[in-house]
């Protein structure tokens, strides 16, 4: 077993998660991976029994219906406990995310205790247009400020974490659910004092399949900030 697990989540992903995983088989870093998926319409979930014959440090999650990215996250983290990861490395299967950045993941997790994906610091790059990039850029602005936290990306699933050193860390301890998971997730590891660094990603749009963040989202993100400001989940 290596000793870094690469792991993401899908759904509706069949024309991407093959080129995913050649990609990440394709670098000099030896990783295990692993795909949480929510039973896909599109069959993503028999790709990867195909997958898996080819790709032997490839293992795969079927779950019986959507369960959400959130609690498909906490079963990544809780698989890397137990299965004693040092190093965890997460990241989206839509190829919006190069996997040519995973040995920087794990060159700068050395000094750090979590490793966090950046579009908005110099080096990186947003490949999201119109409305939604402006939605992206201007609300990290505004959780940055909100939370009071000097980081400049918080939104991203692109990250790396020394499973070893946080202790006091899970992803079961992040209340809340969709696309703020990863916002309460930042805000909780500066509450326990870990480190982050960030590192500059660019980020691509994806090439097939549709994005799959309701408009709820918005409203959600902004009553969880709120809600933290409150200390309602203290």
């Amino acid at each position: 077993m290596n000793k870094t697990l690469v792991a993401t989540a899908t759904y509706n992903e069949i024309n991407n998660i093959e080129k995913l995983i050649k990609k990440i088989n394709n670098l000099k870093v030896k990783t295990d991976i692993l795909v949480i998926d929510d039973y896909s319409p599109d069959k993503t979930w028999l790709k990867l029994m195909k997958l898996k014959k080819k790709n032997k440090n490839l293992n795969y999650i079927v779950r019986k219906k959507k369960a959400g990215l959130d609690s498909a996250h906490k079963k990544i983290f809780s698989y890397a406990l137990k299965k004693k990861y040092r190093y965890l490395i997460t990241m989206d299967a839509d190829l919006s995310h190069d996997p040519k950045i995973i040995p920087v993941f794990i060159k700068n997790i050395q000094n750090y205790d979590c490793v966090i994906g950046s579009r908005y610091i110099k080096g990186g790059k947003n490949g999201l247009k119109g409305f939604r990039l402006l939605l992206s850029k201007y609300g990290n602005i505004l959780i940055r400020r909100v939370l009071n936290i000097n980081l400049n990306e918080f939104t991203t699933s692109y990250r790396c974490f020394d499973l070893k050193k946080l202790k006091k860390f899970h992803f079961n301890k992040v209340k809340v659910k969709g696309y703020s998971f990863f916002m309460y997730a930042i805000y909780l590891l500066k509450k326990f004092n870990y480190s982050i660094k960030e590192i500059p990603i660019i980020f691509h749009e994806r090439a097939y399949g549709k994005s799959k963040i309701p408009k709820i989202e918005t409203f959600r993100t902004l009553l969880t900030l709120f809600l933290i400001k409150i200390n309602y989940f203290d």
